[in-house]
């Protein structure tokens, strides 16, 4: 991670000086992780594409306000962060609402036909949908990008007490949530 850092900021060094395909090899780098952070945030991969878009936009437009090069990841996750949460307000709630609905029933229709592996990931996914934004994120950065408490209470704009305290109050209620349970109506 620390070669990475100091290649991202070479790369950021370059782009200050008008280096376009020193930020495309940066784009690279990044996008897949930006676009699976919002898809997991937003649960739709047309919004997660057009909002990754609108991050890496954001991102080169600002690229001189970044202090510390060696910190763009979690500058980046910033971002996406900030574009996420203006999504979610410019949304109508019956809209989401509706889309969630269809989502389970989809996630309901698909997963008695396939095998554990997609049924167990389905659960996953269904169980992090039930989660609060703020939970769903903590769990996101954490166990699917791979950031540590500091970088993440950068990127959310909260203390590490807070991140960790959300981080493990969301994998207990995804531990209770994905516990089996004894078969009812057994007889």
């Amino acid at each position: 991670m620390i070669f990475r850092a100091v290649e991202d900021a070479d790369l950021i060094s370059r782009i200050r000086k008008g280096d376009i395909e020193a930020f495309n090899i940066l784009v690279s780098r990044w996008e897949k992780r930006v676009f699976n952070y919002l898809l997991r945030l937003l649960g739709s991969p047309d919004d997660a594409l057009d909002l990754s878009q609108e991050v890496l936009l954001k991102a080169y437009q600002n690229i001189r306000k970044l202090e510390d090069p060696a910190r763009f990841g979690p500058w980046l996750f910033r971002i996406a962060h900030n574009e996420s949460y203006s999504f979610f307000r410019k949304r109508r709630p019956e809209t989401a609402l509706e889309e969630a609905t269809n989502e389970v029933e989809r996630h309901a229709a698909l997963g008695s036909s396939r095998s554990f592996p997609m049924d167990l990931t389905l659960a996953v996914t269904a169980a992090l949908d039930r989660l609060s934004p703020d939970h769903r994120e903590a769990v996101v950065l954490k166990v699917y990008q791979g950031f540590k408490f500091e970088e993440m209470s950068e990127i959310l704009g909260c203390p590490v007490s807070t991140i960790k305290s959300r981080v493990y109050t969301a994998l207990d209620l995804l531990r209770t949530e994905l516990a089996p349970t004894p078969s009812r109506g057994a007889t």
